[in-house]
């Protein structure tokens, strides 16, 4: 019975053939029936039984291939993620679907056999040992069964797949659980590793023992690659399970499986794989010379390709061991042997002929193998230090000689570019120059980039044997004249090597000297073989200063650069151009650069870059050119303005090309954001690209890429502008205005951003914004208010309606506050327990900007929402002055306990009978709180004439926080926030007299004789006598 069924789930039971006939015409020629058969399959998916029903179809050998591969993709690629539902799949489908995966370890298709592996691991992950707890011994007994037959000499081609892909299963499953990090799958990966290690090492061992005695003869057997293949997958299975092992014993808890009794054979794995690398590595080697051919027969080269597979393999146990606690590898026994054995391969590749070193598994010396020995060396160096960091003696150390000779060894053989670098720098330059800047990322598979590092590693901690021997190279090679090639690419080794350990020759090699009777005449060399030269000499400035080894002010620097930059005559190319751009940005983007060393070079720097722009032809290398002259425009500050305009009209062009590619035009509005910054008040020149700009970068489908570079170049054009108005014809930032009212009602993801660009209008020109966009504006905000945003949006929209409020008379926005229905919210903002205190105090502070700007539109607006809610005004006034009460003891800055303390007189003033009920309690008292801080900072400052000023001074009333300024620094926006401030008459104005006034006022509208009765009277004495003393001293 349908088990969903059974449950209460209505769901349809799938038809089995037409499930194959989906599955069918999804591996057809025909489009539109491929396109039928996903668009039925994605419906299949949720029926009964589909998931089974795939499985059945790739079991069946009858079918066509191309169908059940088709089928068991399907199955993967869905059937996982939905194991355990029982909405699609019922026990009886998950036992057949276990069945059939056993099933599979003969099947013949290897695409069918590979994607089975990952169908068992994943499965294993969820059901073992619970649902499938029979995984692991059945499949240990198909391997014995048919390890047995292949040992034995007499195996048949089915015992052999059998075995094959039963142990790729194996190693699949091992590999899944050993990457489980919560204590249960641990704990299952010990009893996984607890019931193979022994047996698995056995396997090993006895298979081992053949591959020892290769001979040449043998490689042309056809059992050899088996027999390789075989090992290569059983040994793969124990290093997955020692690493596993290795990482364990570093770990603490319940992340720690109990697997103390494999130490021991820990142990002896390690010491295994240690005597067979070397054995194998030292027989390959001896193998490879004598069978080498410029065409090997296909028998022999794939049993190359599977030893050299194969002992790679022992190469990443130690590099993986290394990596996870490489303290502890160096102690294992025969550790420093082993890693200076694989040092000693190195060494033999150098003094072998150059075609014995080839990337490929052929090779007398491969690549990766050479890679791999000079990492395990690299990283092993600091355990070698002659002095440990604690400063005592170390006994693991290399002596001076061994040391010295490394040094050579890299400088003179792996470091110097090759044949093939130098086709490739011929064949595509711009990618050339990538790919040595990706090898940052990729040393350790790069043989040449791996050689710097071990280099660098050996200046680092062998230091005194390093640099003396490079000086004296240096001072040996410093003046030798370089003409053919030869000499011009062991010269850029040598100076590659000074650039790596810049930091720790930068005491020993004068480069100012050598840069001014040297590298200058060298830069400007018309020798053919020279862009070898320069472009290790544009590279070495770059490195040199940009690791802080001599200061940018030394115009010979620069001199070079810019040379390098834009020489076009004989001697040069796009390589060294391309380095040159960004050596440039390394000196440039430097804490002690001098722009007005550079200012000169300014002018040609920006031309060139912009023409290497142009000029390029990958993508990667505009955008890195771009970035380039971002950072340029940055540095350069004000002294870019001259040459504003000539980078603005490259702009469009390069905007266009771009067409599609994101990461350059987030870079070219990055440009355009620098030029802002750096022009200032000079940026509304620029308005007419700006603008088009924005609109575009965040415009529906080119926001999700560029929506935040977009936001920022608004920003920073509204923080520099001075109007909002245009010269006719001209786009100007008011057009802009609608499309920040739009992004804040639809976008919650860019509210900030947008919120503070509306604020920067309001800063610039709130009267031109309200009488243009005032309901638009309160509509806009009310949206994500009564919506969905954050507390800190809120606070940031509720900060804008204060600035509003500050900015512009009440006139343009008191009526809009309420037909938008923005102050309706506010009080039941107020109204609402469940409000954050953040929230509170911002409402509390704006009513109070209200009251000041203009006292008679709050009570209009009290009366309004009273009137829209059918309540008295007084229901409204006590929302509104519950809150202002509550809500002062949590205001923390002086300037906004003063602003509502100045608001409250304001409401005061008017006399209205709801505010002075609460005149002898909340509002004296409030007031009285306020003139004591008011005084308190007085005092402070006078005590702080000495200049001992703390460095936050909490009670001073001229000093805001940082935030007030929302990163406006440095733009004319600063400025315009800082007037706003000096003429806020939260300080410009006594609180004293704001009171006295008020009380004047209100006295007034009540009468002298009922004001005392009802509400002074009332007062405690001691909080009237406080008033009275504060008003006297003012009077006086």
């Amino acid at each position: 019975m349908n088990e969903s069924k059974k449950l209460g789930v209505q769901v349809e039971n799938v038809n089995q053939e037409e499930l194959f006939n989906v599955i069918s015409a999804a591996t057809s020629q025909e489009p539109w029936r491929v396109q039928a058969s996903s668009t039925r399959l994605k419906e299949m998916m949720d029926m009964f039984g589909t998931y089974d029903g795939l499985h059945e179809i790739a079991s069946q050998k009858s079918v066509a291939p191309q169908i059940r591969q088709q089928a068991i993709i399907q199955f993967k690629n869905a059937a996982l993620a939905h194991w355990k539902s029982r909405k699609v799949l019922n026990d009886e489908h998950r036992t057949r679907v276990r069945t059939r995966c056993m099933a599979f370890l003969s099947e013949e298709d290897d695409t069918i056999a590979q994607v089975n592996e990952i169908i068992m691991a994943r499965l294993a992950r969820q059901d073992f040992p619970t649902a499938w707890p029979n995984l692991i011994t059945e499949l240990t007994q198909i391997i014995n069964t048919n390890m047995q037959l292949h040992i034995s000499g007499n195996p048949d081609s089915a015992a052999y797949l059998v075995l094959r892909r039963s142990l790729k299963a194996l190693n699949s499953i091992i590999k899944e659980f050993a990457s489980i990090k919560l204590p249960g799958g641990i704990q299952t990966m010990a009893q996984i590793t607890g019931q193979l290690h022994g047996g698995m090492f056995l396997y090993y061992s006895q298979l081992s023992a053949s591959l020892s005695a290769l001979t040449p003869n043998d490689l042309g057997q056809q059992r050899t690659p088996q027999n390789l293949l075989i090992a290569h997958l059983v040994y793969k299975c124990l290093v997955k399970m020692g690493v596993w092992v290795y990482g364990q014993f570093g770990k603490t808890g319940k992340a720690r499986a109990n697997i103390d009794d494999m130490q021991g054979w820990l142990a002896q794995l390690f010491q295994a794989s240690s005597s067979q690398a070397k054995t194998l590595l030292d027989l390959r080697t001896q193998l490879v010379v004598v069978v080498r051919s410029p065409t090997l027969e296909p028998i022999v080269a794939k049993s190359l390709d599977q030893l050299t597979r194969h002992v790679r393999v022992f190469g990443k146990l130690f590099r993986r061991m290394q990596q996870l606690d490489t303290t502890r590898f160096v102690l294992l026994p025969g550790c420093s042997e082993l890693v200076l054995f694989y040092w000693e391969k190195v060494v033999q590749a150098t003094n072998s002929p150059p075609d014995y070193v080839e990337d490929s598994n052929t090779a007398v010396y491969p690549v990766r193998l050479l890679v791999q020995a000079m990492v395990l060396f690299k990283d092993n160096l600091a355990q070698w230090t002659p002095v440990r960091k604690n400063g005592t003696p170390n006994e693991l150390t290399l002596p001076q000689e061994f040391v010295e000779e490394a040094v050579r060894l890299l400088v003179t053989r792996f470091m110097p570019l090759n044949p093939a670098d130098l086709e490739g720098w011929m064949a595509d330059p711009e990618e050339w120059v990538n790919m040595e800047d990706r090898e940052n990322e990729q040393w350790e598979y790069e043989l040449r980039p791996c050689g710097e590092r071990v280099l660098v590693t050996l200046s680092s901690q062998y230091k005194q044997y390093v640099t003396p021997l490079l000086e004296t190279t240096f001072k040996q090679i410093v003046g030798q004249p370089t003409e053919d090639l030869a000499s011009v690419v062991q010269k850029e080794a040598i100076y590659c090597a000074i650039g790596r350990c810049a930091t720790r020759l930068k005491d020993v090699i004068p480069f100012t000297e050598w840069l001014k009777h040297n590298l200058v005449a060298e830069a400007q060399s018309t020798n053919a073989n020279f862009p070898i030269i320069k472009r290790r000499i544009a590279w070495l400035i770059g490195k040199w200063i940009g690791d802080s080894c001599s200061p940018p002010s030394d115009p010979n620097i620069w001199k070079v650069l810019i040379h390098l930059l834009h020489d076009r005559g004989p001697g040069t190319d796009a390589v060294v151009r391309l380095t040159a751009a960004h050596a440039l940005r390394e000196c440039v983007d430097t804490v002690e650069f001098d722009i007005s060393v550079f200012a000169p070079y300014l002018p040609t720097a920006a031309t060139e870059l912009l023409k290497l722009v142009n000029e390029a032809d990958a993508i990667e290398s505009k955008r890195r050119l771009v970035d380039t002259l971002n950072v340029v425009i940055q540095r350069g500050d004000q002294w870019i303005n001259p040459h504003a305009q000539l980078i603005a009209d490259a702009i469009p062009s390069l905007w266009t090309d771009a067409d599609e590619e994101w990461l350059l035009k987030a870079s070219l509005l990055v440009t355009v954001t620098s030029l802002v910054e750096a022009t200032k008040d000079h940026s509304p020149s620029l308005h007419g690209l700006i603008i088009p700009l924005i609109r575009e970068s965040l415009s529906p489908k080119v926001a999700v890429h560029l929506d935040e570079d977009g936001l920022n170049l608004w920003t920073m054009t509204i923080r520099n502008a001075s109007t909002l108005t245009s010269a006719p014809g001209q786009p100007s930032l008011l057009e802009l205005f609608p499309l920040a009212l739009s992004l804040m009602s639809e976008h919650l993801d860019l509210l900030g951003s947008i919120t503070s660009i509306i604020e920067s209008y309001i800063i610039l020109d709130a009267t031109t914004i309200l009488q243009n966009f005032a309901v638009q504006l309160f509509q806009a905000a009310l949206t994500p208010l009564a919506g969905q945003a954050i507390s800190a949006n809120i606070r940031d929209i509720l900060v804008v309606f204060q600035f509003v409020a500050q900015c512009a008379p009440a006139s343009l926005w008191g009526e809009a506050l309420h037909i938008s229905g923005v102050f309706p919210h506010i009080v039941r903002i107020l109204e609402d327990e469940k409000s954050s205190t953040l929230i509170y105090t911002e409402c509390v502070y704006l009513l109070a900007r209200i009251a000041l700007a203009d006292r008679q539109m709050l009570l209009q607006l009290v009366a309004a929402v009273a009137q829209s809610k059918n309540v008295p005004e007084a229901t409204v006034f006590e929302i509104v002055l519950d809150q202002w009460w509550r809500q002062f003891d949590h205001m923390s800055e002086p300037r906004h306990r003063k602003l509502v303390a100045i608001g409250m007189a304001s409401l005061v003033s008017t006399g209205r009978p709801e505010v002075l009920d609460r005149l002898p309690n909340e509002i004296f008292n409030m007031w009285t709180d306020v003139l004591y801080e008011i005084k308190e900072s007085q005092n402070l400052s006078e005590d702080s004439s000495d200049g001992n000023v703390p460095l936050i001074r909490h009670w001073d009333l001229d000093e805001v926080p940082h935030s007030f300024y929302n990163g406006s620094e440095n733009t004319l926006e600063y400025t315009r926030r800082q007037e706003l401030l000096n003429r806020d008459p939260v300080k410009t104005m006594q609180l004293v007299t704001i009171i006295g006034s008020a009380l004047q006022q209100a006295e007034q509208v009540c009468g002298s004789v009922a004001f005392k009765a009802q509400y002074l009277d009332k007062t405690e004495k001691a909080l009237i006598n406080q008033i009275q003393d504060e008003l006297q001293k003012k009077s006086k």
